[in-house]
């Protein structure tokens, strides 16, 4: 939905957004039905942002984590379905496009609630440091920056919530957009009853319980690069066409595939693979049909 380094305005994420919605087109086109989702990691932060400067200059309350990715799954959802509908609408196809704001429960005893690393929000100044733990925050220093950023846990997704109504909705023909962000975090008490979480779910691994709830035959993680790569931006970097899960899983050990950019992505088809037999693949975009056909990507296979 955004170029990286490239214009980040609401204007030019529809451009981009409707760009991605012509190369997904195609797959309903085909007679495959589809579920979209999506991270939401900038703007999640502008999110807290807008938070933080509405608390110093208008005196508003702070919005909660899970509120925030809540409502970003809302704006993002309504531009995904509206370029997705031009799109269908452009291609001459009959489509019904939803967006479903969708809950993920997160186990509250997860061992990341004790040891939260994942950075949110803007950088924090020294000054305010005192003031955002007396609310609770976790931060942690940035030296290379000259300041702080608040990190907050990132648990295993457990269910995602709403998965008998995105089910139900593809049966009938529906393209539905859902987890978006991976979901806003919940926990469920013994009643059964859910609260929102101070934390944030990886959206490749919330996709990849998604589409093991569907059944899906296949799951596409769409990056910025055709194909995952070993010794990534380095002097032997080799592009990697096929991989079995405990190959990934090996080389994700080794460090080939960083915690905040490929690992996620690659530990998710793993899961989906070996949950479903289903075809798993990272590629980019541009190239996610004939990834889907075996002529790109890289492809997990048990």
């Amino acid at each position: 939905m955004q170029r990286p380094g490239g214009d980040d305005s609401v204007a030019g994420d529809f451009e981009r957004t409707a760009e991605t919605a012509r190369h997904l087109v195609a797959f309903a086109a085909a007679g495959r039905r589809l579920v979209v989702t999506h991270g939401n990691g900038p703007q999640v932060g502008n999110h807290l942002l807008r938070s933080e400067l509405g608390v110093e200059r208008g005196g508003l309350p702070y919005l909660p984590l899970d509120v925030c990715v809540a409502d970003t799954q809302g704006g993002m959802g309504y531009m995904l379905q509206q370029c997705l509908s031009n799109a269908f609408h452009d291609a001459g196809l009959p489509a019904v496009v939803t967006s479903l704001v969708t809950q993920v429960i997160v186990d509250a005893n997860d061992p990341a609630f004790d040891e939260p690393s994942k950075p949110v929000g803007e950088m924090i100044s020294p000054d305010k440091v005192d003031e955002y733990r007396r609310l609770g925050w976790k931060l942690t220093e940035d030296k290379g920056r000259g300041g702080w950023r608040r990190v907050v846990a990132s648990p295993d997704p457990t269910e995602i919530v709403e998965a008998y109504a995105i089910r139900t909705m593809v049966a009938e023909g529906v393209i539905v957009v859902a987890a978006g962000g991976g979901g806003v975090p919940v926990v469920q008490d013994e009643q059964g009853r859910l609260a929102g979480a101070p934390a944030v779910v990886d959206k490749d691994l919330a996709s990849a319980l998604l589409a093991t709830d569907l059944k899906a035959d296949a799951l596409l993680i769409l990056t910025d690069v055709e194909r995952v790569s070993l010794d990534y931006g380095g002097p032997n970097e080799r592009e990697l066409e096929r991989l079995t899960v405990a190959e990934a899983r090996e080389l994700r050990e080794k460090g080939e595939f960083p915690a905040g950019s490929m690992g996620p992505k690659v530990e998710a088809l793993c899961r989906f693979v070996e949950a479903t037999g289903g075809t798993g693949v990272i590629t980019s975009i541009e190239r996610c049909e004939a990834a889907l056909d075996g002529a790109t990507g890289t492809r997990i296979t048990t």
